[in-house]
């Protein structure tokens, strides 16, 4: 049995050392392309309709955002391409228009994206809007350093939904294709 083994161990030695391979190729690294994307949100919004019917005036919300994405030099000069996605929900009684504008350091309005919604009932209305390529230019994004949205109220004062919870809701998000390697 112990002479079976050791013959056939001896058989497999022989069979390795004159068995053929190719010569590694370590330098297909330098051809590995990695573009993982990434996808985060970016701000959430939500005004109750009692809360617009309490404010004067026609504007019922404006605020400015901190829009820190592109600020390190790294990810920055690594993004390919990307997109921001909107949504927005009004289940109010009133007709709304929400204004975004996306400013540089110095507060100069970069590029802007504008929404009208009628009074509820209407449906969830959704936006893409792409950056990179033959899109809008990643340098927009890249020069932010501030997002401001604008709220208004093209309604009354008074009127209420029949709806529950009824609201004026914004969401949205980002999704970036970066070159890792």
């Amino acid at each position: 049995m112990s002479v079976k083994r050791n013959v056939v161990l001896l058989f497999l030695g022989i069979a390795l050392l004159l068995s053929c391979s190719d010569k590694q190729d370590f330098g297909q690294y330098d051809d590995l392309t990695i573009t993982p994307t990434f996808e985060t949100s970016i701000f959430y919004v939500k005004t109750q309709e009692s809360i617009i019917n309490r404010v004067t005036g026609i504007s019922f919300f404006t605020q400015d955002f901190n829009f820190d994405a592109f600020e390190e030099d790294l990810f920055a000069e690594r993004v390919l391409e990307g997109s921001i996605t909107y949504e927005l929900e009004n289940t109010t009684s009133k007709d709304i228009e929400i204004t975004i504008e996306f400013l540089n350091e110095n507060g100069d309005v970069l590029d802007s994206e504008f929404f009208r919604m009628d009074a509820a009932p209407t449906a969830l209305l959704t936006r893409v809007v792409a950056y990179g390529g033959t899109d809008k230019s990643l340098d927009i994004l890249r020069n932010t350093s501030q997002i401001r949205l604008s709220a208004r109220n093209l309604g009354d004062n008074t009127s209420t939904s029949g709806l529950p919870d009824a609201a004026v809701e914004l969401r949205s998000s980002a999704k970036f294709m970066v070159r890792v390697k």
